[in-house]
């Protein structure tokens, strides 16, 4: 192995050494990465608290219909609800044994904000047994104007 320590004419070693210099910067690197908060990307969400359901809303031990209508409007089973009433149903579903189904159908230009938040009372009401319908109605598509 050769090895450069510079000319051999006497004179002195005028570059310099960097290594230090090189190993500081990093070790400063390293403590402003350690620093730096981590990102937390979360979207909040303002739930609905629960409010008893109205006498004619009935939750079926078999299956239950979630409809989101273009109108915005909530359908529990065909019959108009809110969102407080929906925890309320979701809860009184999960008590039951065994957890009944709930199919979710949002119609075709139904609101995307309101099926996120309905999606998010779902999620957050942990119902095990959930599926989407309707979804063959949109099985094929075709250009615009035909």
């Amino acid at each position: 192995m050769a090895m450069s320590a510079g000319k051999d004419d006497g004179q002195p070693m005028m570059e310099m050494n960097t290594t230090p210099l090189i190993d500081v910067m990093l070790v400063l690197l390293i403590m402003f990465i350690i620093t730096i908060p981590v990102a937390t990307h979360a979207v909040n969400i303002d739930l609905p608290q629960p409010s008893p359901p109205t006498p004619n809303q009935q939750v079926d031990p078999i299956k239950n219909k979630l409809v989101l209508t273009n109108a915005g409007q909530i359908l529990w089973n065909g019959v108009p609800t809110t969102t407080g009433q929906l925890v309320s149903l979701l809860q009184a579903t999960k008590a039951m044994t065994p957890e009944p189904e709930l199919q979710f159908q949002p119609e075709e230009y139904a609101s995307y904000e309101i099926a996120n938040q309905m999606m998010k009372i779902i999620t957050d009401s942990k119902v095990t047994k959930f599926g989407f319908v309707g979804n063959e109605n949109f099985a094929t598509f075709q250009k615009a104007g035909q």
